[in-house]
Formats: C-alpha cells, sequence, structure tokens
C-alpha cells in the first residue's frame, strides 16, 4: 500500500509547552483521514509542521515519499489551514484568478472546474462579491482555492467550523464526492466526533499532543460492542438482581441508575421481566451500540468536551 503522507516523532515545543508530541501518521492514498482532538489538543500544529510553515523541533515526516524539505511536493498538495481569507470586493472568479496567476497555474478553465467541483457554479459567481458569501459559500470556495491546480493530497483544518447543519452537510457532500471520484487523498482536523464518523475511512486520534491511536472506520466498528441500555428506578438493587439471579457480569454504570450490558443482548425481554418482578421500575430497554463518542472518551480518558 502506497503511503502518502507519514510522520516520524514529529515533535513542536514551545518554550516548557510540548504542543505536538512525537506524533506518528500514517496516510495511504486514496483514505480520508481524520484527525480528531479536543481544541488544542495539537492538530493544527501538527498540520503546520506538515505544510512547512513552522519547523519541528525534531522528528521528521516524508510526503509522496520524499523527505521533509523537498518543496516540489508543495505543488501536489492543497490545503486551507484555519480561516480561508480573501478579497471580499472580488467575485469568486476574480479571487481565484489570482491565486492561480500566483501559482503559475496556465489555464484558467481550472477555475470553472474548480468551481464545479464546490458546487458554487450556480451561483451569481461574476457579479456577486465574496463578503457578500455566507460562512459555508466561504469555505468552500477555500476548497476550490485548494484544488485549483488538481493537487493529490487536500488538507483542511476544521472545514466544517462554524457552519450550520446544511452548510456542514454540503460540505460532507462534497469531500466525499471529491475522494470517490477525484480519487483525492484528504487529511481532514476536527474536534466534531458525529462529523469525522460520517466522513473520515481512517481515523487518528489525538490528545494533549500525542497521537494516542491510527485505527480505520471498519475496525473501529467491530470493536464498538451492541449492548442493551436499561434505565431503571434503582441502579443498585438491579445489579444484584443482575449479577446474583443473572449471572451478568460483563455491565458497566454509564450514569445514575442506567445501566449498559454487553451480553444476553437476545434477552433484553427477559432481564426487564426479572428486574419489574422485583419492584424495579423500567424506564428503557434498547439494544444499542458504543458510538465514535464513546471510543474517544474511553481512549482519551475524560469526559467529552470535544
Amino acid at each position: 500500500m502506497e503511503y502518502i503522507l507519514k510522520t516520524y516523532n514529529l515533535t513542536k515545543q514551545y518554550g516548557g509547552a510540548v504542543v505536538a508530541d512525537n506524533v506518528n501518521m500514517n496516510i495511504k492514498k486514496g483514505e480520508i483521514y481524520g484527525f480528531l482532538g479536543r481544541n488544542g489538543a495539537g492538530k493544527t500544529t501538527t498540520l503546520r509542521m506538515i505544510m512547512g510553515l513552522i519547523t519541528p523541533t525534531k522528528g521528521e515526516y516524508e510526503l509522496f515519499g520524499r523527505k521533509m524539505g523537498d518543496r516540489e511536493v508543495l505543488g501536489r498538495i492543497g490545503a486551507i489551514i484555519e480561516t480561508p481569507g480573501f478579497y471580499p470586493n472580488l467575485t469568486a472568479r476574480e479571487n481565484l484568478d489570482i491565486h492561480r496567476r500566483l501559482m503559475g497555474i496556465p489555464n484558467k478553465e481550472y477555475i470553472d472546474e474548480a468551481l464545479e467541483v464546490v458546487g458554487l457554479n450556480n451561483y451569481d459567481i461574476e457579479k456577486k462579491k465574496v463578503k457578500k458569501y455566507s460562512l459555508g459559500m466561504k469555505q468552500r470556495l477555500g476548497v476550490a482555492r485548494a484544488m485549483l491546480h488538481k493537487p493529490e493530497l487536500l488538507i483542511l483544518d476544521e472545514p466544517t467550523n462554524g457552519l450550520d447543519p446544511i452548510g456542514i452537510k454540503e460540505m460532507r457532500e462534497t469531500l466525499i464526492e471529491l475522494n470517490k471520484k477525484r480519487e483525492i487523498t484528504m487529511l481532514i482536523s476536527s474536534h466534531i466526533l458525529g462529523e469525522i464518523q460520517q466522513l473520515a475511512t481512517n481515523i487518528g486520534i489525538i490528545h494533549n499532543g500525542k497521537l494516542l491511536e491510527e485505527i480505520d472506520y471498519n475496525s473501529l466498528q467491530k470493536k464498538n460492542r451492541h449492548y442493551i441500555n436499561l434505565k431503571v428506578s434503582n441502579d443498585k438493587r438491579a445489579l444484584a438482581i443482575l449479577e446474583n439471579e443473572m449471572n451478568i457480569r460483563d455491565y458497566k454504570v454509564t450514569e445514575a441508575n442506567t445501566i449498559r450490558i454487553y451480553e444476553m443482548l437476545d434477552k433484553s425481554n427477559n432481564i426487564a421481566k426479572a428486574l419489574i418482578s422485583k419492584g424495579i421500575e423500567v424506564y428503557e430497554v434498547n439494544v444499542m451500540n458504543d458510538t465514535l463518542e464513546d471510543y474517544f472518551v474511553k481512549l482519551t480518558g475524560g469526559e467529552n468536551n470535544a
């Protein structure tokens, strides 16, 4: 399998603060790699090192099999690091044309193609100034600019940040289409768990500067176990019945009076009846499965505030 990006103990330290700590990232060709972590976890710093915007304190990386510092590979990358900026009094086409000339891209037709790719070709792009664009339209214009030179790798830092639900959905659909139809590898950072879950084929979880795990989505699905979610009037009394009378051992109390049972999944009705017969009120009994949020919280060892 061809690797587009590999990092080796990539580290950035500011004074006594280690922002990125020995990050070893591996991204294969064709992936949508979701770089997941809370705000301040070290995502943007890592991306800025990969793009050559800041120098690592130690460690190195390879892009397209070439060592760090090879400037030629940057022409094969499109990126939005933090919020994309534009000339507000110019149109989308005028903004992209300036970027085209700066990048030395000879073909003006690339502008039409880039606008079509992100779905902006249906707007009044010839007259409407960018200052009148919504945040979602500006984000899509940022992707169009990053795509203008037809890169092989697209690096996006929080591309759905600040968007409303419709804008998030449109951005997600655009990125998935780019990945599938144009075979563009993507590295996308986000603190939004649900969004990464719907978008990424592979996930890297970073916490306090450390890359804790890389896992493909199919493997994550297998790790996320099914369970019976049980809400009762008294969890202590319920657990005594579950353990002593039903021999249930694989469970977890997630909050007051809420129990997850990871066995006897086909016996949920029997469990409920047994508790009710002993005077325990059962408010809810459903078979569910762990989510990326559950896995993230377990891996990072704390409450989810990503």
